[in-house]
């Protein structure tokens, strides 16, 4: 599937850049999309900076929880529910304390410690493969998940607004929830479909609706908060979770002497490993998505989308936010570039301003998300990861404007 993904960015964005040479005369887009390959490949290499310390580091804590047990707790209390979604990964297996620690963090929006505990817990689920370069239905249903892009806490978004000059920066919070929400529901079905998952069981059902009331509780307790409390209520519970857990994890390790820095150095070494092996997957796909937007194929693919609906007679005010969805799957940068042009141009609380950032907070970069998390293993061949994962973004996208709508219409 990667191959032929691979392939058909070049294709595409070679058929693009053909009609606008010689249908419109423009030869420059030639150069842009030679430019864009280099631009890209310096880009990986930035990226591979920051991962190369942020993994070190959540690598070096990590090897701290795992030799002092946390982690192998934390995956026998949870082992009844991954025995049905993961029936492949065994009862207490250290992957299950992984991936539970990776959607903490994604939730809480800590980006910067949910990657490297993700890409610990992908290597885990690989000790359990039995073809190293096939991924297996526990590590599509643990990246689709991830795909899904499931934020409790947008802190992010509520900062750009605020610095737009929105009088209430926290009014998306609700309708990123919803559509969040959606996206993650929608990427756990399609994986559940095509692996034949029984989420009826249950065992499924009761831990849904355990967190179904948690989230509810968090949903009622925000509404009743100004915009600022919400927002430093935000920051701080991101920010003292993260430390919380780090002196957790030396704490716990020292009073059951572990030898907390030898164990933290061993596992920084690890992480350091990981890192350089991840830069041929981020320069392969970075550089095929650089080609694609330098090539004006999503531009057409807006265009048309735009005169479809006008066609038919429909409101089209939420094709304006369309960039920000279109990008995203490719770039985050891109995308908030797109998200922030957007408000400037129609305002920050209009329709489309907030429709945009909706979509930013409820949709994930998913070929940087698969280049990453399997190429940290070497998986070549995804399987259906990639269009379970693209299901969660459309279903983010199709909820985040129906929820605009409703809210905000």
């Amino acid at each position: 599937m990667l191959n032929t993904l691979w392939l058909a960015f070049f294709l595409i964005a070679a058929l693009a850049a053909g009609i606008r040479w010689l249908a419109y005369g423009d030869a420059e887009v030639f150069s842009a999309l030679v430019k864009s390959l280099f631009s890209m490949a310096e880009t990986s290499v930035s990226i591979m900076i920051v991962l190369f310390g942020t993994l070190t580091l959540w690598m070096g804590f990590l090897r701290i929880a795992e030799r002092a047990g946390l982690i192998e707790k934390l995956a026998v209390l949870l082992g009844p529910l991954f025995a049905r979604l993961m029936p492949d990964v065994p009862r207490g297996h250290p992957a299950i304390g992984l991936i539970t620690m990776n959607f903490a963090a994604n939730g809480l929006g800590l980006d910067n410690a949910a990657t490297p505990i993700g890409l610990k817990a992908m290597r885990e689920l690989q000790t359990l493969n039995p073809r190293p370069d096939t991924a297996t239905n526990a590590q599509i249903l643990f990246l689709a998940l991830n795909a899904s892009s499931l934020t409790l806490l947008p802190v992010t978004l509520f900062m750009f607004r605020a610095q737009q000059g929105a009088p209430d920066p926290t009014l998306i919070f609700l309708p990123i929830l919803l559509a969040t929400s959606a996206s993650t529901l929608a990427a756990l079905l399609s994986v559940a479909w095509m692996q034949r998952l029984r989420l009826h069981d249950p065992v499924v059902l009761l831990w849904f609706a355990v967190i179904g009331l948690i989230l509810g509780g968090i949903m009622a307790f925000s509404l009743t908060l100004s915009a600022t409390a919400l927002s430093a209520m935000s920051s701080l519970a991101g920010n003292l979770t993260l430390f919380g857990v780090i002196v957790a994890f030396v704490a716990v390790g020292a009073w059951r002497k572990v030898p907390v820095y030898d164990a933290f150095v061993e596992g920084a070494k690890e992480g350091f490993e990981v890192a350089k092996n991840l830069l041929p997957y981020l320069v392969a796909m970075l550089c095929a998505i650089g080609v694609l937007r330098a090539s004006g194929a999503l531009d057409y693919l807006l265009d048309g989308i735009r005169y479809l609906v006008a066609s038919t007679g429909l409101d089209t005010r939420f094709v304006d936010a369309l960039p920000t969805a279109l990008t995203k799957p490719f770039s985050g940068s891109a995308a908030r570039a797109m998200m922030l042009e957007t408000m400037q141009h129609f305002g920050v609380d209009s329709f489309q301003g907030l429709l945009a950032a909706t979509v930013q907070g409820s949709t994930e970069t998913t070929f940087y998300v698969l280049a990453v998390y399997f190429g940290s293993v070497g998986i070549q061949r995804a399987r259906h990861a990639v269009g379970c994962a693209l299901i969660a973004d459309l279903a983010g996208v199709i909820a985040a404007i129906a929820v605009c709508y409703w809210f905000f219409g």
